[in-house]
């Protein structure tokens, strides 16, 4: 005798799932009634489909932070959909958020730009892995969802957070030296100017840190401007070093000023944070995501 679903299965497996009333019939009266071969059925079957939406473009979605009470560990990452009318339903709030306390609670501790070239994708979340709950999301959201990038900090100083009232951009700063109100409000007020990106964002914390190849870019261009503008030789050098020096005030974090007083840079901002809390303040590193960037 053929099987039949029930009412009763199909709900059970519908809230299981998340996928259609027929889609879960069919795969119960495939599997004859067995709702773990069903929901294997159907998440191959969502695999399938995510894999052929891989192509759109996932440009909205939600950007996550958690941070520990002591400030020594904290993490970001940004799960994408391709509409603002997705990543602001409830259920797809619901996984970043569970994206992001899996995150939080490893032990990983760096900076991963392409979150397919990390480990994260694989480790475990409620007896699958992360990257079956971003493909089980796909199959229930109909777009394509990826899990674009991620970071997790930890450190014997302070971490800093700054989320974007849009919740479009967020940023951490880890401060080192020792832990205290000025240090936590160094690592505040850096995270929020990292966050307005003014001048620009930072390309690093200080110019040595710079990419050597952006500034060979940058003294070639301006050389052969300056020549091309016929500008004596003996004087180019001049000129070039002077730019150089302007490009470093727009690129270097520390050589920035400060968006909220263009008169200070964030270097001064340090001083007076290291003076305040009676030791050196160090700002280390930060991580700024904008969202789609």
């Amino acid at each position: 005798m053929e099987y039949k679903p029930t009412a009763k299965d199909v709900q059970e497996l519908r809230q299981r799932t998340g996928a259609g009333m027929m889609d879960c019939r069919n795969a119960l009266t495939t599997a004859n009634g067995d709702m773990n071969l069903a929901i294997e059925n159907l998440r191959k079957s969502g695999i399938a489909k995510a894999e052929k939406r891989a192509g759109r473009v996932a440009s909205e979605g939600r950007i996550v932070v958690n941070m520990a009470p002591d400030a020594k560990s904290g993490s970001i990452l940004e799960l994408n959909s391709e509409t603002d009318f997705v990543s602001r339903n409830e259920d797809f709030g619901a996984v970043a958020d569970a994206l992001g306390k899996a995150l939080f609670n490893t032990s990983f501790d760096g900076i991963v730009a392409d979150a397919a070239a990390g480990t994260f994708l694989g480790s475990p979340l409620d007896g699958k892995t992360v990257q079956d709950k971003v493909t089980e999301t796909s199959a229930k959201t109909g777009e394509n969802v990826v899990l674009r990038r991620y970071a997790r900090l930890t450190t014997d100083g302070t971490l800093g957070t700054y989320i974007h009232h849009n919740g479009r951009v967020a940023v951490i700063v880890e401060v080192t030296g020792p832990a205290g109100a000025p240090a936590q409000e160094l690592a505040k007020t850096v995270a929020e100017h990292v966050a307005a990106g003014v001048p620009r964002v930072p390309e690093a914390v200080r110019r040595e840190d710079v990419a050597t190849e952006l500034v060979e870019r940058e003294h070639r261009i301006f050389t052969e401007k300056a020549l091309a503008e016929g500008k004596p030789a003996n004087i180019v050098d001049k000129v070039v070093e002077g730019q150089i020096r302007k490009f470093f005030s727009e690129v270097t974090l520390l050589e920035q000023p400060w968006v909220r007083e263009e008169s200070k840079t964030i270097q001064q901002l340090v001083d007076e944070a290291s003076k305040a809390a009676g030791a050196p303040l160090t700002v280390k590193r930060f991580v700024r995501y904008r969202m789609g960037e």
